[in-house]
């Protein structure tokens, strides 16, 4: 079978053979879970790697056992209903020969001056040539790579039929989503336009759909309101100046001094907040300070946006009971709106109502088939669409605002506005507002194109969306906009409907434009009870995430208390606030988790180099004598007590243990003969003449990403309390951040560096070695040292 060098079958050495052996760790029973796992439903876990040798001096396997044939074989764990105490000990073939140790150089890092690296980067940032020029003026505008190679024949149906869709629903959801903004119906509109066609100039993304999204005119309407109120406007008849029913009272809340009515005013607060957030967004791209997003998670955002959508929810339901209410605003707006709802109930407008209660009846059933019958349909039935049109017709010629005094949405004017610039005057008072509206508009617009990036197999550069929806805030500001981003309803159905580039973006822009010129007057007699249950019933995807929640909370119990936190500090307090309280929360949670982690005591794998913990998995043998200690977290001053705590409790104290040999020493000293009178004392004596059952910690530093000062302290203490009663500690298998920390931090002197040590194997071996050595004499009495 094998020959001469420990050869097995067909030439293949017996060592090639073992060392391709799986490994299968069955896992420890679960217990206090009230009810044991189904093996037939969940499976087993199992860990299964690859034995992998980093030196041979390290085999497992005596060379009399590499001369034997070995072939492929599993090593399989079976389970135990009790832990394993069960210490065997493993066989030495040599014990006066020092096991081999594995060396690394490391690698020599430049001596840079910091200076000198500022210059050389000026330096090759502000060389100017033809081909840099190219790049970076290509690199702005992504449509001049593409567009050039655009695909006619294969793309051009798919992008047109995307983009009318597309626009047909943005009409009648960017006239409703003005009202949430606190603006009149054809803001909504050229916010629509302007971004559709600037982000087909500027993103990278080929389907996400970028223009008016609910959250983000929520925040705007909510500091519209508020700048409305401290400007002496009043706010509880947020109604048109361009028609004739509103323009009296709409004067009569004007007052004295202003040159702009309150519909002026209020599109000079959204445009104003509206280019300070697309200035921040591009100072972020410029800065490249993108990295604020990885701080909103998805459950983050996902509990934001349904706490939004409560407050939406809420803002909409006065126009459904045609009731005249002041916008509440700040902490507990949701409340207190409800509140003034109950009180004016009685003067509910019940021609809205009916209207109302029609529409959810034929748009939520229609909703619900076109998302079952999505993949049916070749695109989506524009139930708004009809909506709108039919209780327009209703309106206008039964006369609905003059027999029952219906809220309407009045004169919408063809064409464009001249452009103005925003207010500098209010940026002050709206910086801090402009914060949160841009970090939650790229956010999601980031988020949203890598999703589909990724699924559709290309790749979306952040730091340009970042820019592009910057500037999709920028330039509308001044053409009488507000804040736009990404939206996810929007995207899906342009992604159904064959979307292949943002070529579609510039026909929903041309259906828009459609309807500004021609179309846009005849929306008039449009009841915006209509307009707020479409905004109501586009909040289904929002509110559907509590179907989520087991699913989530099997998964992760953190992030469904996250999700909860800040889904209900959105809606009960504000949205700016719950957006905060959701990022610290988040920060907590994830220090929370650092601060007391898991920490097990490790065994290894019979006849392998794996060690693994031997609280999860079962039949691995400790070795006598050594204990090897995990610690699944970053080494800092938060958790750097519960290290210490988790190390003593699972080894021994070392403190106690000192304090008892002091204690005994005395006792010795003044030969104290009474007899022992209590039970602490039996322990200390017994502590004190025992043999300890360990002579080395081995701590397994693999999962320490990092050490800070206090962490480096308490490795230093450790060591030293250890030491102190006899007891070596080695570090193994740390990373070359925490390798610098220590030597920083002089943990040991230079001679005692082979106390690190790059596998938990290695140290293991050291320690055997180590204490093998102590153990035997040489006939003149003397001893082989352990350095």
């Amino acid at each position: 079978m094998g020959g001469q060098g420990g050869w097995g079958v067909k030439g293949r050495p017996a060592r090639e053979w073992a060392a391709s052996a799986r490994v299968t760790l069955s896992p420890q029973p679960r217990r206090g879970r009230g009810r044991a796992l189904d093996p037939g439903r969940t499976g087993r876990p199992r860990l299964q790697r690859r034995l992998k040798h980093l030196s041979p001096e390290m085999s497992l396997k005596n060379k009399e056992q590499d001369d034997q044939y070995s072939p492929p074989s599993r090593i399989h764990l079976e389970h135990e209903e009790e832990s394993h105490n069960d210490f065997q000990q493993f066989e030495t073939n040599d014990q006066c020969r020092p096991h081999a140790r594995i060396h690394l150089e490391p690698q020599e890092k430049p001596d840079t001056n910091f200076k000198q690296f500022v210059i050389k980067k000026l330096e090759k940032s502000c060389q100017c040539n033809s081909t840099k020029a190219r790049n970076i003026i290509f690199g702005f505008l992504p449509v001049l790579q593409w567009l050039p190679k655009y695909n006619l024949k294969k793309n051009i149906l798919g992008d047109v039929m995307s983009g009318l869709i597309v626009g047909i629903l943005l009409v009648p959801q960017s006239i409703a989503y003005s009202l949430l903004a606190g603006q009149e119906p054809v803001y909504g509109l050229y916010t629509s336009f302007f971004a559709s066609f600037i982000y087909f100039l500027l993103g990278t993304s080929r389907h996400i759909s970028v223009g008016i999204f609910g959250v983000l005119c929520l925040m705007i309407g909510e500091v519209v309101d508020r700048e409305l109120y401290k400007a002496g406007y009043d706010t509880a008849h947020v109604t048109s100046s361009l028609g004739v029913v509103s323009n009296e009272s709409t004067l009569l809340s004007q007052p004295s001094g202003k040159i702009c009515d309150k519909s002026c005013y209020a599109i000079i607060v959204g445009s104003t907040v509206t280019f300070m957030a697309g200035v921040y967004q591009v100072a972020m791209g410029f800065f490249q300070v993108g990295f604020v997003s990885v701080y909103l998670s998805d459950a983050l955002l996902s509990g934001f946006v349904t706490g939004a959508s409560f407050t939406v929810l809420t803002s909409q339901a006065k126009y459904l009971l045609g009731l005249s209410l002041p916008r509440s605003s700040g902490v507990g707006s949701l409340i207190t709106t409800w509140i003034h709802i109950f009180r004016n109930i009685h003067k509910t407008n019940i021609c809205d109502l009916i209207t109302s209660l029609l529409c959810l009846l034929v748009l939520l059933p229609t909703k619900e088939l076109n998302e079952r019958l999505k993949s049916k349909l070749k695109a989506p039935i524009p139930t708004e669409l009809f909506v709108v049109v039919a209780a327009t017709l209703a309106s206008h010629f039964g006369k609905l605002n003059e027999k029952y005094n219906t809220s309407i949405a009045g004169h919408i004017p063809t064409g464009f506005l001249p452009p103005k610039a925003p207010d500098w005057n209010l940026i002050p008072n709206v910086a801090v507002d402009a914060i949160a509206i841009s970090i939650i508009g790229f956010a999601i617009t980031v988020s949203l194109s890598e999703m589909f990036a990724k699924k559709h197999g290309y790749t979306v550069k952040a730091n340009q969306e970042m820019y592009a929806i910057g500037f999709c805030n920028i330039i509308p500001s001044f053409f009488h906009c507000f804040a736009t981003s990404a939206a996810l309803a929007k995207t899906l159905v342009k992604e159904s409907t064959g979307c292949q580039s943002q070529l579609s973006g510039v026909v929903t822009a041309l259906v828009l434009l459609l309807v500004l010129l021609v179309i846009a007057p005849l929306f008039y007699s449009l009841q915006k009870s209509v307009l707020g249950v479409i905004t109501i019933v586009n909040l289904r995807g929002a509110l559907r995430k509590f179907k989520d929640l087991p699913e989530m909370w099997r998964i992760s119990r953190m992030d469904t208390v996250i999700w909860f936190v800040t889904m209900l500090s959105s809606a009960l307090i504000s949205t700016e606030i719950g957006l905060l309280v959701g990022v610290c929360f988040s920060l907590f949670c994830v220090i929370l988790r650092t601060q007391k982690p898991k920490t097990s005591l490790l065994g290894v794998v019979e006849e392998s180099e794996i060690f693994e913990s031997m609280s999860a998995y079962k039949n691995l043998r400790a070795k006598p004598g050594i204990k090897i200690f995990r610690f699944v977290a970053p080494l800092y001053y938060i958790n750097k007590e519960y290290f210490k705590s988790s190390l003593y409790k699972k080894t021994l104290n070392p403190v106690l243990v000192k304090a008892a040999q002091k204690k005994a020493v005395k006792r010795k000293i003044k030969k104290e003969t009474a007899p022992l009178s209590g039970i602490r004392d039996e322990v200390s004596v017994q502590l004190s003449h025992d043999p300890l059952e360990f002579h080395t910690i081995v701590v397994d530093c693999s999962a320490i990403q990092f050490l800070d000062t206090a962490g480096i302290h308490t490795l230093k203490e450790v060591r030293r309390d250890y030491e102190a009663i006899g007891i070596q500690v080695l570090l193994a298998q740390c990373n070359p951040s925490v390798r610098d920390s220590l030597a920083r931090g002089e943990y040991c002197k230079k001679e005692e560096e082979n106390l690190l040590f790059y596998s938990v194997y290695e140290a293991m071996t050291f320690a055997e070695d180590s204490q093998n050595r102590k153990d035997i004499y040489v006939p003149n009495g003397l001893s082989f040292s352990s350095d």
